[in-house]
């Protein structure tokens, strides 16, 4: 049979872009299929956007430290609206260089929501294109819970659309989204209440990191009302009131006309006529094997519709190994083990490998954790007691490094170099036996005993 294209990606977000542009290399015909804007989640409502605004949150602070170096103090406030202008002004940008970077690669784009006819065949308002093979990266979006008044919720894609900066907001939610619109915004100034159903944030991250985080972002002025559960959301003449419950008792609290629905994101499957496939899922997700082949020979999925790990370098090694695989004749598939990843809340953590509950839980007694706790050089002038944690946590049959963990300033820039380590099988040896850059935060990586 004679098909329109020999790959079409359903999607232009950071995987089916870069699955696209990987297989027009090698000289298939590709097309791609986009409804929003180019550059998916992460480019327009995630990682970049929300980046900046992590930017734009630490001034206040840098000023006061300056203060302690000798600069004389400054008093200047925030223009919410020239801020967010230009967050999303970066964001257009963004999406012009997407556009010729699919148009250099000759991948014909179609704007408008596909939907399955067929297993070889999508529709496209009234146009059917066919394909020999279909890649499904259409991403998440955020959950909204069912609660009594959860439509005067906000979620996270919509606070880069507020037309005012919230003097008060309640932040439903202690994942890692949550957490850091919640640094954010008390950092622009905003009070900010964090509600979460347990008593710490950032579930499955390593203990230690949570509990650092957490105490940093209360001595930073967050209110965190932890054992608690949202009953109701409702709109008055103060605000839109929140209902929290807490054992027996119920409190109200205000937010200033928005609170943020934190509580995570879903697979964005919903009217992509996957029932006309034999495409089956998996807990809402599409389930894929390593090489992100799906139960129907032609689709393939990668990314966060099929939740394995939601991130976006994830999602664009998974497309360039599957373009590899199906049009390079290089079998490949991308492994999940040691992908570090950060938390952009004040303070920053980022991690690489296993949490010391997962190393325990695999190698029992044979683990060795070391720990390092300091005020960084940085602090000492400027006169705050901010502390930054870094943790190695070892198998001593081997001495193998299994995870690293840190908290504190550039954790993120930290443990990427951190993570090329474990990625090669380093020792704790290797480790000890590295020079450290004096004086920096990161020489304690090395010098831990």
């Amino acid at each position: 049979m004679s098909y329109d294209f020999d790959l079409f990606v359903i999607g232009a977000g950071s995987g089916g872009i870069a699955t696209a542009r990987r297989a027009a290399e090698y000289g298939a015909k590709v097309g791609i299929a986009e409804y929003d804007r180019l550059g998916g989640t992460c480019v327009n409502r995630g990682c970049v956007p929300k980046k900046l605004m992590v930017y734009a949150s630490h001034f206040p602070a840098l000023f006061e430290e300056a203060k302690g170096y000798g600069w004389s103090g400054v008093k200047s406030s925030l223009n919410w609206d020239m801020m967010i202008t230009a967050v999303n002004d970066e964001v257009t940008r963004l999406n012009g260089i997407y556009q010729r970077m699919l148009d250099g690669s000759k991948v014909e784009l179609f704007h408008g929501h596909a939907s399955f006819v067929a297993s070889h065949t999508v529709a496209i308002g009234d146009k059917q294109i066919t394909a020999e093979k279909i890649l499904i990266a259409v991403g998440g979006r955020p959950y909204r819970p069912n609660i009594l008044g959860i439509e005067h919720a906000i979620v996270s894609d919509d606070i880069f659309n507020l037309k005012e900066q919230p003097k008060r907001l309640v932040i439903i939610g202690g994942g890692y989204i949550g957490c850091e619109f919640a640094c954010i915004l008390n950092g622009m100034g905003t009070e900010v209440i964090q509600i979460i159903r347990g008593d710490k944030i950032l579930r499955g991250f390593d203990d230690d990191i949570r509990t650092e985080i957490q105490q940093g972002m209360i001595d930073h002025g967050i209110q965190l009302y932890t054992g608690a559960q949202l009953i109701a959301i409702e709109t008055t003449d103060n605000g839109v009131a929140v209902s929290v419950g807490k054992g027996d008792t119920t409190e109200t609290v205000y937010a200033d006309a928005v609170s943020l629905a934190a509580v995570g994101r879903k697979p964005n499957l919903h009217n992509l006529g996957l029932e006309n496939t034999g495409v089956k899922l998996h807990d809402g997700a599409i389930a894929v094997d390593k090489y992100s082949h799906t139960s129907e020979a032609n689709i393939f999925a990668l990314g966060d519709c099929t939740n394995n790990i939601n991130l976006t370098p994830v999602a664009i090694n998974e497309g360039r190994a599957l373009a590899d695989t199906v049009f390079g004749g290089k079998s490949r598939f991308t492994t999940y083990d040691n992908i570090p990843t950060a938390v952009f809340t004040s303070p920053e953590a980022a991690t690489v490998g296993l949490t010391e509950a997962q190393a325990r839980e695999q190698y029992g007694d044979s683990i060795k954790v070391y720990r390092s706790k300091f005020r960084p050089m940085y602090y000492t002038l400027a006169g705050k007691d901010e502390k930054t944690l870094m943790k190695l946590i070892v198998d001593e049959k081997t001495d193998k490094v299994l995870g690293a963990h840190m908290v504190g300033d550039h954790a993120a820039e930290i443990i990427q170099g951190v993570a090329i380590a474990l990625k090669m099988g380093a020792t704790k040896a290797n480790f000890d036996a590295t020079v450290g850059i004096h004086p920096s935060s990161a020489e304690e990586f090395v010098t831990m005993r």
